[in-house]
């Protein structure tokens, strides 16, 4: 029987009672009065006694009860037993978090929704100069005042992190990412990279001087090479194929330098919004058609081109011809006899999309992903049989940084590859020009 049930036949049975004795004394109304009043009151005292109870959180045993309110405080125990030992766990959880990040080398901040700090480990305090004593509870971004770091903090697009200057010391790099976590809680972590930017600063300027240094004895050897190859007196006859051989060297080796100098000056340089121009990209495009169909020669690739004569971009010519020049050619390269290219400029809601496909030798699945690093090669004796530095695809991702655009890779070996560069929306501009044409 439930408590209610038990409740309910101790009110009728007081009620019983009281109507016998109304009956036999005559007065059956006064007599149910006063144990209705009885029973009131019971309930008003052990009411009483339950917030009494409550209102002391240190008093843990329940008080002693009768009939339902013997369930109810027996219950409100449990109930409050469960809740200690769950905020026990919870504390231990807490615990184990705070030690674990405070150990954690990373400057680690956790904020709320509001963007106010709650929590710092030691490494914040040295590494973003925030002080537990003081800065916990104010707004994050009053107390890292880089213009990038509120863009960051105020668009909340943590896809990627961000790399600012240290609050502390400017001549300290951090790497900061946001990572959302619970109900609305994030945490902040800042990794010091100032050691790994030294080192890629130190790999730049190695590459840079050191093809700089090369370029030189590369033009010196080179020219006594074409004067040698040139020589009409017959002394060199017996010569004539090791100075094809080492001329056909000393070019591969001065596309090298050339290609690392174009990486090391694209590393180095910020594009300037002023400076970009307004690009005609058809034209480039119908350009380099006409230069891979001479490239093709025996191969009698069919090559076509689908454009949008109106579609241009704002960036710089020089470094967009390099990109899809790069594409098109390299699809020309590692396209057999016969084969077909096709070249497509067009736009959609997205953006301006260049699309270069072809039914070439194809690229294994598990390298693709590699194969914008500098001097990867899936396969190192063709490439070089066709005179390929390893460096094409790793310009052509620079590039298309500078122009806030994507490159997007598909290919099934001995089926073909398809290139796709993506540039944004704000990047198109049109020109009054007819619309698309298919050469």
């Amino acid at each position: 029987m439930s408590p209610l049930s038990k409740e309910i036949w101790r009110l009728i049975g007081l009620l019983s009672l009281a109507f016998i004795i109304g009956f036999v004394s005559g007065q059956i109304l006064a007599s149910l009065l006063v144990a209705l009043s009885i029973y009131l009151v019971w309930h008003l005292h052990n009411i009483n006694r339950l917030a009494k109870w409550l209102s002391k959180p240190g008093k843990f045993h329940p008080p002693e009860g009768q009939g339902i309110w013997s369930e109810i405080f027996d219950r409100i125990y449990h109930l409050q037993k469960k809740n200690r030992d769950r905020k026990k766990k919870l504390a231990k959880y807490i615990t184990r978090f705070k030690e674990s990040t405070a150990a954690m080398p990373d400057a680690t901040v956790v904020i709320n929704r509001y963007d106010q700090i709650e929590w710092i480990n030691k490494a914040a305090q040295e590494n973003l100069g925030l002080q537990p004593s003081k800065d916990v509870g104010q707004h994050l971004s009053n107390l890292i005042r880089h213009p990038a770091f509120i863009r960051y903090l105020t668009v909340k697009d943590y896809q990627t992190p961000i790399e600012i200057p240290s609050p502390v010391d400017k001549l300290q790099q951090l790497n900061i990412r946001i990572i959302p976590y619970g109900q609305h809680q994030r945490l902040l972590i800042a990794r010091d990279i100032t050691r790994l930017k030294r080192l890629e600063e130190m790999r730049r300027d190695f590459v840079s001087n050191i093809s700089h240094e090369l370029r030189t004895p590369l033009t010196v050897i080179h020219g006594y090479l074409e004067s040698m190859q040139d020589d009409g007196s017959g002394n060199l006859s017996d010569w004539h194929n090791n100075i094809n051989m080492m001329l056909s060297q000393s070019n591969r080796m001065q596309n090298i330098v050339n290609d690392l100098l174009m990486l090391s000056r694209l590393e180095n340089e910020e594009v300037k919004r002023g400076t970009r121009d307004e690009v005609p990209v058809p034209s480039l495009l119908y350009t380099i058609k006409e230069e891979a169909i001479a490239l093709s020669a025996d191969k009698q690739h069919r090559i076509t081109l689908e454009c949008d004569n109106e579609l241009g971009l704002y960036g710089v010519q020089n470094e967009l011809y390099s990109v899809f020049s790069n594409l098109v050619f390299n699809a020309v390269r590692y396209t057999p006899k016969g084969g077909e290219i096709s070249i497509r400029w067009y736009q959609d809601k997205n953006g301006a999309h260049l699309e270069v496909k072809d039914t070439g030798i194809g690229i294994p699945t598990q390298h693709i992903p590699r194969l914008t690093e500098r001097f990867f090669r899936v396969d190192v004796g063709r490439s070089r049989e066709i005179g390929g530095t390893g460096l094409g695809l790793a310009i052509v991702k620079h590039i298309l940084e500078r122009h806030q655009a994507t490159l997007r890779i598909k290919s099934q070996v001995n089926r073909g590859s398809t290139f796709i560069c993506d540039f944004p929306a704000e990047a198109i501009i049109l020109f009054p020009q007819q619309s698309v044409m298919k050469v």
